[in-house]
């Protein structure tokens, strides 16, 4: 399987919801050959939706992966593809996806132009460097206005979009592209859904347009080519194709601008020519800088080049549970080459873990594989003790490549089974689901003895019981979803606290003085510090008192939520030769937490949501005067044709069943989308009624 390096593409193609990704996927995966028919989102046909629910909602729930082969002035490309959800409970796929791509397609919608998502994956793909292509998609839609998105694109976004091609029409007229690097124009036919399409002159109506754009696309490339910048000055139409397509990708690999082109997926018109742009200028894994990481032995940094002969080294991304082979492994191989049977050392856990087989995806089929070289993205079987974000590795090189970072779960659920019979199989079905997805959490309540279920939204959790139900075969009861609430002490407190058992034979014995302090609301977690002097606590036990306060950190004193942040200092404290041991010190610490806790006053913390509505204009009162009962704080009101977009900042608690409520008020016209924004205090009267009311019920 020795492959050409410089023509493999891994791409994700993100976007907000319903701007069209699976859509377009659809058709890519269409005209390369992969599917003799085109399948529809709206039919529930599309083979990247293949989960039962997808096809049920019409959303992409899980980041798919598949392979596909285009032709692009003789040369053969692979592409291997990634269609990440819109849907913001989501995010966490699109979040892993970012991590191992080397590009990404960026959709958005013609109409609608950048929405609340649109920036959220854009910010995703900014974090990890990913440089990325437009597509504004949806051209043949009323009120679709392709300069517009461009202007939003740079504006919101603060990117560098140059426009590559221009819309012949738009809404009902829109009919193909001029291409602005060939200066064509490209249109599709209607009679082989878009299969075949034809070069032809720029419109008349269009030229001046079309020589305005090019100028601006010349006058933006000379920025970054001192030669390019004189023969333009010098004599712009001596400028030929290849050179600007060079600089294009060029820049576009750097991150210095971001091309943007044009189509409507669901007309099929564009596809193709996104398709060559993806080849084009859209990075190879060569491309790119090597991959650096930590040497878990000697701790220092080193890198791993993109070469199949290096030392193996992979991040597996994603972990999914499949009908017929069991688990699967997504991993993007960085460098050297793994064959089927080998072993490979999982840093993490540290332990060797045996391939038993490589898997190519697409979507749910899969294709085997008797090796796998650097630069690919591939699915392995037989992975027993893995974890998204675990680095797979030579076991003589081992490299900890960089971590996922996820976002913490915002709602919570008490889960039972409806029989006895099902106790275990319920949590052995959490357990699993917890493995593929890390922002869905399952913990047993202390206090009640409920297991609870957290995750990123409603959406999320009803996806989740209903795969227990289809997947798993376990019927259980669950309550009403409930906020992900936190607590927070508001002042420092200094304790002292002795914890002293004598049971006949050898006791139990740990002194400990401690302060316990809030720490800023940008801070996470727990910040511990050991001040303790004189050996009058050996140092073996300090371990065991920071275990401590992290545990009792997760049922708060005021109302049993966790604590968002604290800061412990030891002080001082004493042991016994005999009766002090690590578990003597550990509960000492959870108590000393609890009574310290009980002197200083807390208060509650509720999570805030970024809530954007687009609502026609008749409708704009009623939701407005809606959302002023939800204790929202409206920040702004945007007009577009037609539509007012309201944005807003609005608690997770006053957002429970709004889908039902918004269509109910717009009489279905209006949409909404809502991302966590921060926490902050609740206000004291709605602290008083979550302090009554208790924290989870079951139906």
């Amino acid at each position: 399987m020795s492959e050409n390096l410089s023509n493999i593409r891994n791409i994700g193609i993100m976007a907000h919801i319903d701007a069209g990704k699976t859509t377009t996927t659809e058709r890519i995966l269409f005209y390369t050959g992969k599917s003799y028919r085109i399948g529809e989102v709206d039919e529930g046909t599309a083979v990247m939706d293949w989960m039962v629910q997808e096809q049920e909602r019409g959303i992409t729930i899980t980041s798919a992966a598949t392979t596909v082969f285009w032709k692009h002035r003789n040369e053969d490309y692979k592409i291997n593809i990634i269609d990440t959800p819109g849907h913001v409970d989501f995010t966490v796929e699109v979040e892993r996806s970012l991590r191992i791509l080397d590009g990404a397609v960026a959709i958005f919608c013609a109409v609608g132009g950048v929405q609340p998502q649109s920036e959220t994956v854009w910010r995703q793909a900014d974090r990890y460097h990913v440089p990325r292509i437009c597509y504004v998609n949806k051209m043949d839609r009323q009120g679709a206005d392709f300069y517009s998105v461009v202007n939003q694109i740079r504006e919101k976004l603060h990117a560098a979009p140059v426009v590559l091609s221009l819309p012949i029409g738009a809404e009902d007229t829109f009919a193909g592209v001029v291409d602005l690097v060939e200066m064509k124009a490209y249109v599709w036919s209607e009679e082989d859904q878009g299969a075949t399409y034809e070069a032809l002159d720029i419109p008349e109506d269009m030229q001046d347009e079309a020589a305005e754009y090019r100028e601006k696309l010349l006058d933006k490339l000379s920025e970054f080519d001192d030669n390019f910048a004189e023969k333009y000055l010098e004599d712009s139409d001596s400028i030929t194709a290849e050179e600007i397509i060079a600089l294009v990708r060029k820049a576009t690999i750097s991150r210095d601008i971001q091309p943007v082109l044009c189509g409507s997926s669901f007309k099929n018109k564009g596809v193709q020519k996104l398709i060559d742009a993806i080849v084009m200028y859209l990075p190879s894994p060569l491309d790119l800088p090597a991959i650096t990481g930590i040497n878990p032995k000697t701790e220092k940094e080193e890198t791993r080049e993109t070469d199949p002969n290096a030392p193996f080294a992979a991040l597996a991304f994603k972990i999914a549970t499949d009908p017929f082979v069991g688990r699967l492994t997504f991993i993007k191989v960085y460098s050297g080459t793994l064959h089927t049977g080998t072993t490979v050392w999982n840093v993490a856990t540290g332990k060797r873990e045996r391939v038993a087989k490589i898997l190519l995806m697409h979507s749910n089929k899969q294709q085997p594989l008797e090796t796998v070289e650097a630069g690919n993205i591939v699915a392995l079987v037989g992975m027993k003790e893995i974890h998204t974000g675990d680095s797979l590795t030579d076991e003589r090189h081992p490299i900890s490549l960089e971590n996922i970072e996820f976002p913490e779960p915002v709602i919570t659920v008490a889960v039972e089974p409806k029989t006895k019979d099902d106790e275990d199989k319920l949590m052995n079905a959490l357990a699993r689901l917890a493995e593929e997805d890390p922002t869905f959490t399952v913990r047993v309540d202390e206090e009640s003895g409920q297991t609870v279920i957290s995750g990123m939204g409603e959406l999320h959790l009803d996806i989740l019981l209903d795969r227990l139900k289809r997947e798993f075969n376990v019927e259980c009861n669950h309550g009403k979803p409930r906020v992900a609430y936190k607590e927070e002490i508001t002042s420092s407190v200094r304790h002292r606290e002795v914890y002293k058992k004598q049971t006949g034979g050898k006791g139990s014995f740990a002194e400990i003085e401690f302060e316990l302090e809030p720490l800023p609301m940008d801070q996470h977690g727990l910040v511990f510090e050991s001040k303790v002097s004189g050996g009058n606590i050996p140092k073996d036990f300090i371990p065991a008192i920071e275990k401590g306060f992290k545990q009792a950190m997760q049922n708060g004193v005021m109302a049993g939520f966790p604590l968002e942040n604290l800061k412990v200092t030891v002080y001082d404290g004493s042991f016994h030769s005999v009766d002090s041991d690590a578990l003597s010190f550990e509960i000492c610490a959870k108590i000393g937490f609890r009574e310290a806790c009980r002197k200083v006053s807390s208060i509650i913390l509720e999570p805030i949501m970024k809530v954007e509505v687009e609502t026609p204009d008749e409708y704009i009162g009623n939701v407005t005067s809606d959302l002023n009962r939800k204790r929202a704080v409206v920040e702004q009101i945007d007009a577009q044709i037609g539509l007012q977009i309201i944005k807003a900042q609005v608690p997770l608690a006053e957002m429970f069943g709004y889908v039902t409520t918004l269509r109910s008020i717009t009489s279905g016209h209006a949409t909404f989308s809502m991302e966590l924004l921060k926490y902050e205090p609740v206000p004291a009267d709605i602290q008083d009624y979550i302090m009554n009311v208790g924290r989870y019920s079951l139906l």
